[in-house]
Formats: C-alpha cells, structure tokens, sequence
C-alpha cells in the first residue's frame, strides 16, 4: 500500500486546493502517473503516483483544502479494478426480507453521489454538495452545458411551500420565490484569484506608488516589423512581436536608470545586477507573471520564443514555481484587451512596472504639421521611495526614445 501525499513545492506553499482527480477509485495507476490536480496561491501542480497499483481511496475530494504532508488518496498493489467501498456496502443482500425495507427508508444515510457517470460540476458545487448530503445527479443545472454550479445546489429540493415569509413595509406578508436567487451568482474566490487580490492590495498599502505617462509614435518600429517579418519567421520560426523589441527596451532603460531595477528589503537598497523582465499573462484564473530570464542577453528571437512559452504553459496551467520567481521588473500589456490608459499596480516586491496600451490612429504634431499617426500611450507605475520623479521620466522617456528609433536597439544590446 502507498499513500498519496501532498508534496513540498515550495517554502512559501502550505496548503492547496484539489482542483480535479484525473483518477478514480478503482483505476489502474501506473507508477509515475498523473492522478490529482493541485491548485495553490501560485501555480497549479500535478501530483504522481509514486507506486503502481490499483487507486483503491480517495481521501480529498475537489475543492477541499489540504496541507502539505496530508494524505489525499491509497494506491494498493493489484492488477484489476477495485471495487468502490460504497458500491460494495450499497450490494444488496441476496435473500432480503421484504419487510427490511421500511426499516432501511426509517434511517436514511446521508446521500452521496452514486451515478456511474461522473457528474460535471464545479468544485465549489461539489462540496456544498458534500455538506448538504445531495446527490449531484439530482440537480437539475441551470447551464445548458450541463454542468452544476453552487447554485444549482443551494437551490436543490427547494419549494416555494417551504419559503419564509417575508413582511413588507406596506403591511402584508408575502412569500419569496425560490427563483429570485437567480438574480445573483455566487462563486467561491479560487486561491490563485485571493491571492492575487491579497498581494495587489499588500502592495498599493505598503508602497508610495505613483504613475507616470508618456506616448510613443510606432510609425517607425510597425513599419520595420513588417519589413522583416517574413525573413524573421523563415528563420526563427517565430512571429516578431512588439513585446521583443519592448523588452530590449526596458532592459537598456533599467541599465541606466537602475533604481527602477531595484526593491526595498527593511531600510536596505537591492540594486539587481540582473535583468529578469516578468511579463504579465492573462488566464481563466487571473494574471500570472512569468519570467524571462536574463533579456539582457538574448536577442529578438529568444525573447519572443520564451515569451510564447511561457503565454502557452500559464494558459495550459503548466508553469513551475521557478517560471515565476525572482523577477526584477515587469511589463503588462493592456492593449491586447483594448485598454487606452490604465495605471498598472507594481508586481510583488518589485521597484516598477511598464504599462503598455492600444494603438491608435491620432493627429499628432510632425515637423509642424498635423499628421494622422499610429500612437501608444505607455505608463510606469514606480515606488516613489526609491525611485526619484526624474529617474522615473528619463526611464520611461528612453523608452520612447528607442521605440521610435528602433535601429538604435540594436546599439544597446
């Protein structure tokens, strides 16, 4: 017999959250094979089975939380199927008296889920399920998918007999239907998502943050992308994109402005000496921020490659605990989504962050003249504790400056 436990990831990571069994009693597990998804406050991890056998308990279902070290499900040497212990007690006897069923119906066991087929639900729906004693195969889902959500479940074997009385101002009782809690969706925070809102908020109160703005003409860097985009994929099998040449943009600026590249540890200055550019990636579960390490040495095509890695494993849920830590600064792009200008909150301990947004088409001043221009507004979000009002414009002013004269990217790699 082996024991699945929950394992160490990290120093930082206590408990987390069953997301999805992918295996379930009865099934044959190979050794080292994927049996349970676990979610925690960074990264979602695959937990292994260490043994080969037959999984024979589940001692955690979806949506429980459970510490590192805990027992979550058995794994049994055997080669078959093994049979579910609830299936076994639920066998009837072979000669039952007809008179036992009375006696049964008299002392109900609370109601588990006892559909062959598993039931598609929520992990939230799941355990209120759990608490409440209420077969998941009886809830009627509102989805037209077919999946049951927690509402779906508070709202179960509910009557409009059994509503409360409600006394208006105007005298009269009335009775409220069950179908006004359709007005309102209730979903559970997931753990990456209280996290994120816990540390947005740790650093908007214990930081001195301020924004500063700038706008960049990318007549120049759009038309040199689409000069060099077809001999560039040809031979890096990569699109270009915009965030390379941002990102070598950021890295030369924090070269010279490198309070921007710094943190605050207690009354202590950390100036990084390396160039870990975090870029910040959109998912079902909210924003992560992985890194790419040492920008300061790639060139366009590592960048861009590392970047579609990383885009790829944060929407697939594959990223690792090292694919997010220790980043010295971080560039968030607003304009994927439409944004024209926002002040983007700094990432963890970090000095300062780069907002990027929408390009438009506006008139703008040239030589004197008013021409129609394709326009960025950009933002860098800093902690004004470190980092001087005249570090924070000349950094996002060398920014600009190598955007529009992108050639000159090339004299600061």
């Amino acid at each position: 017999m082996a024991e699945i436990k929950v394992p160490e990831l990290a120093e930082s990571i206590t408990e987390g959250t069953i997301a999805q069994w992918v295996k379930k009693v009865g099934d044959r597990v190979e050794k080292g094979e994927f049996i349970v998804e676990l979610e925690t406050d960074k990264v979602n991890a695959e937990i292994i089975s260490e043994e080969a056998g037959v999984l024979t308990q589940i001692l955690a279902e979806e949506g429980d939380t459970v510490l590192v070290g805990q027992v979550i499900a058995v794994v049994e040497a055997g080669e078959g199927a093994a049979p579910a212990p609830a299936a076994q007690e639920a066998a009837p006897a072979p000669a039952a008296p007809a008179q036992e069923a009375p006696k049964a119906a008299a002392a109900p066991a609370p109601i588990v889920e006892t559909s062959n087929e598993r039931v598609v639900a929520s992990p939230a729906a799941r355990k209120l399920a759990r608490e409440k004693g209420i077969d998941l195969a009886a809830v009627s889902p509102v989805d037209p998918q077919g999946r049951v959500r927690v509402q779906d479940v508070a709202a179960h074997g509910t009557a409009p007999a059994a509503a409360a009385p409600i006394a208006t101002n105007n005298g009269p009782v009335v009775f409220a239907p069950a179908a006004e809690s359709d007005r309102v969706t209730i979903e559970k925070m997931s753990r990456r998502r209280q996290t994120i809102a816990k540390r947005l908020l740790e650093v908007k109160q214990s930081t001195a943050m301020l924004t500063t703005f700038n706008e960049i003409d990318m007549t120049n860097i759009m038309a040199l992308r689409k000069r060099k985009q077809e001999q560039f994929v040809k031979e890096n099998d990569i699109k270009l994109g915009f965030m390379s040449f941002f990102t070598k943009a950021v890295v030369a600026a924090l070269k010279k402005y490198p309070y921007v590249n710094a943190q605050i540890n207690g009354d202590e200055i950390h100036l990084n000496n390396f160039f870990d550019i975090g870029i910040a990636v959109s998912t079902e579960e909210g924003l992560v921020v992985p890194v790419v390490r040492d920008a300061n040495a790639k060139n366009f095509a590592d960048i861009e490659k590392d970047i579609a890695d990383l885009a790829k494993k944060a929407r697939d849920k594959k990223l690792g605990l090292n694919d997010m830590a220790g980043g010295s600064f971080t560039i968030t792009n607003g304009g994927v989504f439409g944004s024209l200008m926002s002040t983007p909150i700094m990432n963890g301990t970090q000095a300062g962050i780069l907002g990027m947004h929408s390009i438009v088409q506006r008139p703008v001043a040239v030589n004197g003249e008013i021409e129609i221009r394709p326009m960025m507004y950009v933002a860098l979000s800093y902690d004004h504790r470190i980092i001087d009002g005249k570090d924070s414009v000349g950094f996002l002013k060398t920014v600009k400056e190598l955007i529009e004269n992108p050639e000159d990217l090339l004299l600061n790699s």
